[in-house]
């Protein structure tokens, strides 16, 4: 690009980067300039935008260059300080503004930032609007104007509004926290005594370094802290937040780890008690015993593609209530415009643990945990990936034709299924397969691998090598 931005950057759900490298002070300041232009090209009125920002050590300054940028093309502005992206999301909705950015790493390493983006409706910024962002870069054709800058919070508004989704005995649930670190450590525990839990604190302080893990909640390795101290305290369940509060991980009493699928399973009985028939939304590489337990409990549930942008658009087009990721992403119609947001997620898993005198584990006891992998990335590079999926799909298509392709494929084996899919943000394939039993799932894994190994520019990582199986419900 002829002003040094590197285009890699603009990402299929949201602007990412190595910070100092591809994002720098003077990069955001554009990328503000951009998205203050597009918003009032769409709007045709001059635009009234949210920002927050985690607590990465540079986000506070890419903050203040994308609030230049804001300004300098006459958006007004309000500064909601250190926010979950959730929190942002809110933010733009109960004040009806025109848009909203938070200035996030998320569950990156250290070292990476970006923007998450909205416009009204709410609607996310993503794929086609994200590079259209770009061209007006390129074209350097922005408009010009001066804003008005403010700053006001949002939390109060925000912590009453997620009260008023629950009601919980208080002193009932004992639930141990992992922050991470991250952003979600200064809201979430206050959050949940209000409400009325007692709460145990790990990793809730600030610090952009991340010391101790990752905040991820969907790799199990970050988990260990959180499992240990569940077991110490004799918590109801522990729950994990991502780095800037939109995914949500959790363990059990005895501090066995979960899927985010059995998270959506959870939500999805206690949804459809009081809204029978209607459509659960999950991604491509979600359990068949989940589907298969979504329409137990008297609903529908529809697969679509992976990407927590991608599954709102779809939400909102067909009017779903309820929708989840694997990777912990928990979306929700009905009471938050088809957003998601882990600490929503937590209150609804804590008053559905608090209606029962069982423990969290005896929920799953009539459920049938089938051998599978975890999500496997396969590494291959960005201009050879889709390419690859593609071929993949139309030689497996042919041998099965009723596997679903709408997002690489999910082919149906007699015994079975394996997702192989081409992530829209990195470098790698993603894989994961379910067998009936164990036998099932090693002949399954063989024959994807041996399809995969075919293409030289395919990384096979050791979890897809034939040497045994893995359990994703076994710790």
């Amino acid at each position: 690009m002829s002003v040094g931005i590197n285009p890699t950057i603009f990402r299929a759900y949201d602007i990412r980067g190595l910070e100092g490298k591809d994002l720098t002070p003077q990069v955001a300041m554009l990328i503000g300039k951009s998205y203050s232009t597009y918003i009032q090209g769409i709007q045709k009125e001059k635009a009234k935008i949210a920002i927050g920002r985690d607590n990465r050590l540079g986000s506070e300054r890419l903050q203040e260059s994308f609030i230049d940028g804001l300004l300098s093309t006459g958006s007004d502005v309000i500064d909601i300080g250190l926010s979950t992206s959730p929190m942002l999301y809110f933010a733009v909705v109960k004040w009806a503004l025109s848009g909203g950015v938070n200035v996030t790493g998320s569950h990156n390493p250290v070292g990476y930032n970006g923007f998450k983006m909205i416009r009204k409706g709410p609607n996310p910024i993503a794929e086609t609007e994200i590079q259209e962002l770009r061209r007006i870069i390129e074209d350097n054709a922005f408009t010009k104007g001066k804003g008005k800058f403010r700053r006001k919070e949002i939390k109060s508004e925000y912590f009453d509004f997620l009260g008023s989704e629950v009601q919980i005995q208080r002193g009932k649930i004992k639930a141990v926290i992992d922050a991470g670190n991250g952003t979600a450590g200064i809201y979430v525990p206050e959050l949940l005594r209000e409400i009325g839990c007692d709460v145990i604190e790990l990793y809730c302080d600030l610090d952009g370094t991340f010391p101790n893990h990752l905040p991820d909640p969907e790799i199990e390795e970050n988990m260990i802290d959180l499992k240990r101290e569940v077991i110490k305290h004799k918590a109801d369940v522990g729950l994990a937040y991502d780095g800037d509060g939109d995914r949500l991980g959790f363990v059990d009493e005895s501090g066995h780890r979960y899927e985010s699928e059995m998270l959506l399973l959870l939500l999805a009985r206690d949804f459809l008690e009081k809204h029978p028939g209607e459509k659960i939304l999950l991604d491509v590489k979600c359990s068949q015993k989940v589907i298969d337990d979504i329409k137990t409990h008297g609903g529908i549930p529809i697969l679509w593609k992976t990407g927590h942008s991608i599954i709102k658009k779809k939400m909102r087009e067909d009017n779903i209530l309820l929708g989840g990721e694997i990777s912990g992403h928990m979306f929700f119609g009905k009471s938050f415009y088809g957003f998601d947001d882990a600490l929503l997620a937590s209150c609804y898993l804590l008053q559905y643990i608090s209606k029962y005198d069982k423990k969290l584990s005896e929920h799953f006891s009539d459920f049938q945990f089938l051998p599978s992998t975890p999500e496997i990335k396969v590494p291959c590079p960005d201009e050879e990936k889709f390419q690859v999926a593609q071929e993949v799909s139309k030689f497996f298509v042919a041998q099965y034709p009723n596997s679903l392709t709408i997002d690489g494929i999910r082919i149906n084996f007699p015994e079975g299924w394996a997702l192989v899919r081409a992530s829209n943000t990195n470098p790698y394939l993603t894989v994961r397969i379910e067998g009936q039993s164990e036998q099932a799932l090693q002949k399954i894994k063989k024959i994807v691998t041996e399809k995969l190994q075919e293409f030289p520019s395919v990384t096979i990582p050791k979890s897809l090598k034939l040497t045994g199986g893995t359990n994703s419900h076994e710790d």
